[in-house]
């Protein structure tokens, strides 16, 4: 007998092949207008879907969760970080969570790099002088940013994305140093040069330039607390790719309102869409809109993986991509 094709609702805009596809293989439900679902519509999917595809957008709680109707057995999540997934809360509806790994590596990395060369070398802020049209000509004291090479760069999260940051930021005459939760392999830091630091303390005060690149998690929230901020130093600068809330944005502000800081460049923010309205008025930032995946190749990736774990999970297999208990 042949299995049951699955019911599937994809709750934000995809790639037009990857949605024609899914189309082809699934008893699919997409979302044309690309307007998040709300909290009821969340409700709506979980007590009839089969399998649920969600982005960063959809903030699936035990309270949404409690309501999975019983043929809900996986959330196929468009996205590599699941943290607006309660996942011991699907674990204990029997429901399976996969995400999509890898994929967007060299795509934030790439994104992470362009921060900090635009951060060091002030370029937001000279495309903003060449538009206003107040530049009046080269001058020799003029946009004078900070050279690249020689920098001490301090990666807080040393996984796939933070190890092809380093190999970049080597390619550019940084010193990689780093802080993780584990130290990574010998082999990894000999390849990358790479310094450990056990101390996230103390390597954030000697460094020029942090590079956040952790998932966002319970004990990540806030890492980057106002404390730890001021421990930076003044000509230091800040870029995160990795998930606002891991920032005190707040903290963050003040410190440069007061020039505590040299400059951030930040493609996340801690309540995104919505932004602390400061960081707007300010001339030593680069903001980004959560872009750092944004490559359409990254995009297809993404695709593929989702569908390999619905058709995996479908045909009565285990997922490739399991997010497991162990990842928490």
């Amino acid at each position: 007998m042949a299995p049951k094709t699955p019911k599937v609702v994809v709750t934000r805009k995809l790639p037009d092949a990857i949605e024609l596809r899914m189309m082809e293989l699934f008893d699919t439900t997409l979302n044309e207008s690309d307007e998040p679902f709300s909290r009821e519509q969340l409700i709506e999917a979980v007590a009839h879907a089969d399998v649920l595809v969600p982005t960063l957008t959809d903030t699936l709680d035990a309270d949404v969760l409690s309501r999975a109707g019983t043929n809900l057995k996986l959330i196929a999540n468009f996205g590599t970080g699941f943290d607006h997934i309660d996942i011991k809360a699907a674990q204990g509806k029997g429901i399976t969570v996969t995400n999509t790994p890898g994929v967007l590596t060299e795509d934030t990395a790439d994104i992470t790099m362009g921060l900090i060369l635009g951060v060091l070398r002030r370029m937001s802020e000279g495309a903003r002088l060449l538009r206003s049209g107040g530049w009046a000509g080269w001058s020799p004291a003029s946009m004078l940013g900070q050279r690249v090479a020689g920098k001490r760069l301090g990666i807080v999260g040393m996984g796939r994305i933070g190890q092809a940051v380093a190999q970049r930021a080597r390619a550019f005459g940084m010193s990689i140093h780093y802080h993780n939760r584990n130290r990574v392999l010998a082999k990894t830091e000999e390849a990358l040069e790479a310094t450990y630091w056990e101390s996230l303390d103390q390597m954030l005060a000697r460094m020029d330039v942090i590079s956040v690149n952790c998932p966002h998690t319970p004990a990540t929230f806030h890492l980057l607390s106002a404390r730890r901020l001021r421990l930076m130093q003044p000509h230091a600068v800040l870029v995160n790719t990795a998930r606002g809330e891991i920032v005190d944005e707040l903290a963050l502000v003040q410190m440069l309102e007061h020039s505590d800081i040299a400059g951030v460049g930040l493609d996340v923010f801690e309540r995104e869409p919505a932004m602390n309205p400061k960081l707007l008025t300010l001339d030593n930032v680069v903001l980004l809109p959560h872009m750092g995946s944004a490559t359409q190749e990254g995009r297809m990736d993404m695709g593929e993986k989702v569908m390999i774990n619905i058709k995996a999970h479908a045909d009565g297999h285990n997922p490739p991509d399991r997010v497991l208990e162990g990842l928490l």
